[in-house]
């Protein structure tokens, strides 16, 4: 017999996002209100990282600032729907 293989379901208290921009970025500054809000309501740690002082951040993301990476993997760039970033923490 062969099992099934399942996808372990993460807590949200095991996940991290992380936001990644720049100082002075008004985009920046309303993705951070928006992962500020949904990670507290969720219990999802995070973090920010500044692409200006990160010369690998710049060379992948400099055109899609901000970005939004959940446990290290992409989830958004530009504009953060906070429905959505919920929905893919508590999934």
């Amino acid at each position: 017999m062969s099992a099934l293989l399942r996808r372990t379901r993460k807590k949200p208290a095991d996940r991290v996002v992380t936001l990644i921009g720049k100082p002075g970025c008004h985009l920046c500054d309303d993705a951070r209100a928006v992962v500020r809000g949904v990670c507290e309501e969720t219990g999802v740690s995070w973090a920010e990282r500044d692409i200006t002082l990160d010369e690998e951040l710049h060379r992948k993301y400099w055109e899609q600032i901000p970005v939004v990476l959940i446990d290290d993997e992409q989830h958004t760039f530009w504009r953060v729907d906070p429905a959505r970033l919920r929905r893919a923490l508590c999934s």
